[in-house]
């Protein structure tokens, strides 16, 4: 990301919300968060789940899984949402029926 592309950013993220401003759909928060962990996926390897759980994020109960089966760290640092069926509902269905604690997708939703 060059330098321009940073100041956008940050100057997006440091402005405030219009008092009329109705909230993003969460079908399209989702689409975004998808497409920004496959882009941050292409370059390198993503931190392994035990980092993360280490880092004071909370998994996902198919994340759980994964972390303690005796897989190779390679195979946990994938990032297991891109497979989830909550990713697909939740890009697909505003308001998705999905209520895994710690899913970013359920964190989307317009509840």
């Amino acid at each position: 990301m060059d330098n321009a592309d940073e100041v956008f950013f940050e100057s997006l993220a440091e402005a405030e919300p219009r008092e009329d401003a109705a909230p993003a759909p969460a079908r399209l928060k989702a689409k975004i968060y998808t497409l920004l962990t496959r882009r941050q996926a292409e370059s390198g390897p993503l931190a392994s789940l035990s980092s993360t759980k280490a880092s004071g994020r909370g998994l996902c109960i198919f994340e759980q899984l994964v972390d303690i089966t005796p897989l190779p760290q390679q195979a946990k640092c994938l990032n297991y949402c891109s497979v989830c069926h909550a990713r697909i509902l939740a890009e697909n269905i505003e308001n998705a029926p999905i209520y895994w604690s710690n899913c970013p997708y359920v964190h989307f939703q317009n509840r």
